[in-house]
């Protein structure tokens, strides 16, 4: 990718002319973090259009900076107002962006009321592996769902066992359940098809740490296997190969404190701290930004 000083002006002129996909365009700064804050001008609009949502995200990514932006998202989180497209004022359904601005509205002016407001809603109504992220980004501000995300640690679901397992540490600090939560997650076969959480495991077990030192055994072959990634999903395999083996040597190297041996040529500078500094902040953790299988990142 171009450094970010050269990215951002022609991000900004295509955002203006609308010439590609706006929602893309808006993924990409969400990716810059803070570091797209010369972009405002260009984004606060799309908080009245069909792309609210990625708008919002960007907004929550650069943080305090998008300030200006604060008294509409509130708006949009308390549910006094929603924007225009599909999902818009004279829609039936709610709004599916009311928890993305209210984390957003947290992110930029530090109040997490309205965070807090919406997730206990969607908790209420059984939907809390919606909010799995946000309460997990809330840390011990969310105290008070403890409970009730552990509980979710048990969901029938891999993806909502996975991101409950993560949330109960970022909440509680306690990586009793999270730890054999995650390793039951983690197929040591897992082949790279996008629908097992294996690769998101992975990451929450290395951002853990030496507590979950039990699942160095299994992740050890994972990176000592000799082909990690055998479907060619949309033609991206070694660039899923690529990730997976980073995510792995990295959650190694936080875990026992030391490089694998088996980490490969390609992957030493990521692990080791010499590649390029991120510009990024992906509003998930304080941790170092971590690269997520084909790029996708958690839903805010």
């Amino acid at each position: 990718m171009l450094p970010t000083a050269d990215l951002l002006p022609l991000v900004r002129a295509e955002l203006r002319h609308t010439r590609m996909s706006t929602s893309d365009l808006l993924r990409l700064l969400a990716d810059l973090g803070a570091a797209a804050a010369p972009a405002l001008p260009e984004v606060i609009p799309h908080l009245e259009a069909g792309c609210a949502y990625g708008a919002a995200r960007v907004l929550g990514r650069i943080g305090p900076p998008a300030a200006a932006a604060a008294g509409r998202l509130a708006e949009f989180a308390s549910g006094a107002a929603r924007p225009e497209g599909p999902y818009g004022p004279t829609a039936a359904c709610p709004w599916h962006g009311v928890r993305g601005a209210a984390w957003a509205h947290w992110r930029v002016t530090g109040d997490d009321a309205l965070l807090r407001q919406a997730c206990a809603a969607d908790l209420a109504a059984g939907r809390g592996s919606r909010v799995l992220p946000y309460l997990a980004d809330l840390g011990p501000a969310a105290a008070g769902h403890a409970d009730a995300v552990r509980a979710l640690t048990g969901s029938p679901g891999a993806w909502t066992r996975v991101a409950a397992a993560y949330a109960w540490w970022r909440i509680t600090g306690d990586p009793e359940p999270a730890v054999p939560v995650l390793l039951a997650d983690v197929d040591p076969a897992w082949d790279g098809h996008p629908a097992h959480p294996t690769p998101s495991a992975v990451r929450h077990l290395g951002a853990i740490g030496p507590a979950a030192a039990e699942a160095v055994p299994v992740l050890v072959g994972l990176l000592e296997r000799e082909e990690r990634v055998r479907e060619p999903w949309e033609r991206k395999r070694i660039l899923v190969d690529d990730d997976f083996t980073r995510a792995v040597a990295e959650a190694l190297t936080r875990i026992t404190g030391t490089v694998p041996d088996a980490t490969p040529p390609a992957v030493l500078p990521w692990v080791t701290g010499r590649r390029p500094a991120p510009v990024s902040d992906p509003g998930i953790s304080p941790d170092a930004p971590l690269r997520g299988l084909f790029g996708w990142r958690d839903e805010h």
